[in-house]
């Protein structure tokens, strides 16, 4: 079975939240960590899944593949976390 850039934006933005989950919960083990490094953290395990769906999000929008609420589903829901999360590291740390 072959899964299209939708579903694999959904699939990312599923992905995402969970990580996002797992993070808040072990953030009592972050303490020790700089703050650089906890930006570094966030962006790689936040960021960048989100920002890849938001483009696979696109791309099948712009290919017509898969059905297309679940393309700008994944698009919303993957650029308003990538947005949200990128304010949050360059405002707030």
């Amino acid at each position: 079975m072959r899964l299209s850039l939708s579903h694999g934006s959904l699939l990312l933005f599923g992905l995402v939240l969970i990580l996002w989950i797992l993070l808040t919960l072990f953030e009592a083990t972050l303490v020790g960590m700089s703050l650089m490094a906890e930006k570094v953290l966030t962006f790689l395990l936040l960021v960048l899944p989100a920002g890849v769906g938001t483009v696979l999000g696109i791309l099948s929008l712009l290919r017509k593949d898969g059905p297309v609420w679940v393309a700008v589903a994944g698009a919303l829901l993957n650029g308003l976390f990538t947005f949200f999360h990128l304010m949050i590291l360059a405002f707030a740390g």
